[in-house]
């Protein structure tokens, strides 16, 4: 049986690699961006001299033949599911038994005019990262659309390069959609700390043209033009699917697949990206742009295209990314605008680059989420606590658990207990400072019991 695989990103590699832990089935992985499979989220660090693009490729360019899995350099064009086959832009030809398609996401473009000159363009593809590094040599200044994750890491790699940046965020502060309010006026000041001219509630109206077919400003809705040699479009991004338009593979915003990931065409599953679950676990997305749920997705699609039907569970949300110098995490149901039954302990450093967030059912009293600045929490210890659907007191006693903070760094936890305390009236102790080895003891514990 031969499988073919469009898309050599995250889930696409994971479903190949399990595939062939699973099988002999002869194996294609089908793109057009590089030769390799690489850390798409390392990208950045690329253009800001941390890495090179080898670094940045999890296996040995060996490991692929000697497991046996093609890797094909090809743009997929059109794709024939009655005929069990693929169609390249240079011509070929390539049928397959079954079909997985991973092709992931492409840069939101929301019609602005001049959004089609050259030096405007999302982050998300090496190709993208080529165009950055081509646009930066004499750049003056660059403008950044959008309030999201892509966005700030933009704004953090021209910033390496000393190259003045203005960011158009139309919300009212940076990703508000998201992040509860006190986490993003953080993230707001820490932008603003590192120089970047941040314009929230600016809207993009119009990209202008240099008179040579490249950005050479931007107007905004309010009619201020602003100069600049370059333009990031990174508000959001969307399954990239245009090429199965013309197929019988139902659609809507990404491509339909049942818990199995199995779209409505026998043999033709989707994963990643540009998936879209019919029936998304409660309190999950439809889609979900993300690394961990990529790799998740492509481990369960080997399965079942293996003949060992395997439903996906994507597990407790999580999700971490980095603003400049904070880092941030987020475990379980941590809502912007917190539903009548959320409340929540708040804790922030008095320097304002570090907060802790407890999130837990008011009526209930257990604990439902975690948001975390500039700390580092337990990912086993965390969701623990949220499945077994902990009580926030006995949380807030063994807090000292989950920190994953180096040795020598502050402990918070005791003035979280603190907080707790004089909010609450109660005087409950910390029970468990941070270590290795009383987590490990921890979970062990939980998982015999």
């Amino acid at each position: 049986m031969h499988v073919a695989i469009i898309g050599n990103g995250i889930a696409g590699i994971t479903a190949a690699r399990f595939i062939r832990k699973l099988s002999d089935h002869d194996i294609t992985v089908i793109s057009a961006e590089t030769d390799h499979f690489f850390s798409r989220t390392a990208l950045m660090y690329i253009y800001m001299g941390h890495m090179r693009y080898e670094d940045t490729k999890p296996y040995e360019d060996w490991f692929w033949p000697k497991n046996r899995i093609e890797l094909k350099r090809a743009w997929i064009e059109r794709v024939d599911v009655e005929g069990k086959t693929l169609y390249s832009s240079q011509g070929e030809a390539i049928p397959y038994d079954k079909l997985i398609i991973a092709c992931g996401s492409a840069p939101n473009r929301f019609g602005w005019p001049g959004q089609d000159l050259r030096r405007v363009q999302g982050l998300y593809s090496y190709q993208d990262l080529q165009g950055m590094e081509a646009a930066s040599g004499e750049l003056e200044r660059a403008v950044i659309v959008g309030g999201g994750l892509i966005g700030v890491e933009m704004a953090e790699m021209f910033h390496t390069r000393h190259i003045p940046v203005t960011f158009l965020v139309r919300e009212s502060s940076y990703w508000d959609m998201v992040l509860p309010p006190e986490e993003s006026q953080m993230v707001n000041r820490h932008i603003r700390e590192h120089g970047i001219d941040l314009r929230l509630r600016t809207e993009l109206d119009e990209i202008l043209d240099d008179g040579t077919g490249s950005a050479g400003g931007v107007r905004t809705k309010a009619g201020e033009e602003i100069d600049c040699g370059f333009v990031g479009l990174t508000a959001g991004v969307h399954p990239a699917i245009d090429f199965l338009k013309d197929t019988s593979i139902e659609m809507q915003k990404g491509i339909l697949v049942d818990d199995y990931l199995q779209t409505n065409v026998p043999d033709v599953y989707a994963a990643g990206d540009c998936a879209q679950l019919r029936n998304p676990k409660p309190g999950r997305r439809p889609i979900e742009a993300v690394w961990y749920t990529g790799r998740m997705a492509g481990e369960t699609v080997a399965y079942n295209a293996c003949g060992h039907p395997t439903a996906y569970d994507p597990g407790i949300w999580f999700n971490s990314a980095k603003f400049f110098d904070i880092e941030y995490q987020v475990y379980g149901d941590v809502q912007a605008r917190a539903p009548e039954h959320h409340a929540s302990l708040y804790w922030e450093h008095p320097e304002g680059r570090r907060s802790i967030r407890l999130v837990f059912d008011r009526n209930a009293g257990h604990i439902l989420g975690f948001n975390l600045m500039g700390v580092r929490y337990r990912q086993e210890v965390c969701e623990q606590w949220i499945r077994e659907k902990t009580p926030l007191r006995e949380v807030i006693q063994n807090l000292g658990l989950a920190n994953f903070d180096p040795e020598f760094y502050d402990e918070y936890e005791p003035e979280v207990v603190a907080l707790y305390n004089t909010q609450t009236g109660d005087n409950l102790q910390l029970r468990q400072k941070r270590g290795l080895r009383a987590a490990l003891k921890f979970l062990n514990h939980k998982q015999l019991n």
